[in-house]
């Protein structure tokens, strides 16, 4: 299987952005090696005003089952509990997923 790559949406709550850009300055350990021991790499949030823009790429072979490794993370759901309420969902997204996954449109290898 090749890569999968993930662009993703959400909304940062105005009043929340500094602290959420200082929590992601210095990222937990657990987190950063639970996202790798489920195969994902070169992940990126970038802000534009209120708007989080997440970029990953996967590089497993079971995407469902390795995000659901992430989900059941005790360390990641302690940073999720900080993280999810500094972030406003878009309402289109589908049940059941927190950030808006975008089509991908375009890319240059």
């Amino acid at each position: 299987m090749g890569v999968r790559r993930v662009g993703q949406v959400i909304r940062v709550r105005p009043e929340a952005i500094d602290e959420y850009e200082a929590l992601h300055a210095a990222p937990w350990d657990g987190v950063l090696a639970t996202l790798r021991a489920a195969n994902i790499r070169n992940y990126s949030i970038y802000r534009h005003g209120e708007a989080l823009f997440a970029y990953y790429e996967y590089t497993g072979d079971d995407y469902e089952a390795d995000l659901a490794r992430i989900a059941a993370d005790p360390v990641t759901q302690a940073w999720w509990k900080l993280t999810d309420a500094m972030q406003e969902p878009y309402p289109e997204r589908p049940e059941g997923s927190w950030w808006l996954d975008l089509r991908e449109v375009f890319h240059l290898d």
